[in-house]
């Protein structure tokens, strides 16, 4: 219940303040959001199949957003940054369509 509402405190404060994003981050923002949502729906997966941990969820929100900066942060160095986010957004999409397919599954019984 804390992480849904850190997350709507999150999202009005945004849209509230309007942050202006530094053109050096911009590119890192997109990963960002996919790589919460990412965690956020393997949340909801573990709470909905009763194996959710607090230290889970926030070490894999930290892990995950930092791999996928770092991914790519290396990307922009080596000149292939669009590649290297398209990768990136692929993958974790592919996991936050996976956590959806288990949480419709056990919700619909179907």
């Amino acid at each position: 219940m804390l992480v849904i509402i850190g997350v709507v405190i999150g999202v009005v404060l945004g849209l509230v303040t309007q942050p202006t994003i530094p053109a050096g981050l911009q590119p890192y923002l997109p990963i960002a959001v996919v790589a919460a949502l990412d965690a956020m729906f393997g949340a909801l997966r573990a709470y909905i199949e009763d194996s959710f941990s607090d230290r889970v969820f926030i070490t894999s929100l930290l892990f995950n957003t930092t791999i996928a900066a770092f991914i790519v942060f290396l990307g922009d160095q080596l000149g292939v940054g669009s590649q290297m986010t398209t990768a990136v957004v692929v993958v974790l999409g592919i996991r936050i369509f996976a956590n959806a397919a288990a949480i419709r599954r056990h919700v619909f019984k179907a």
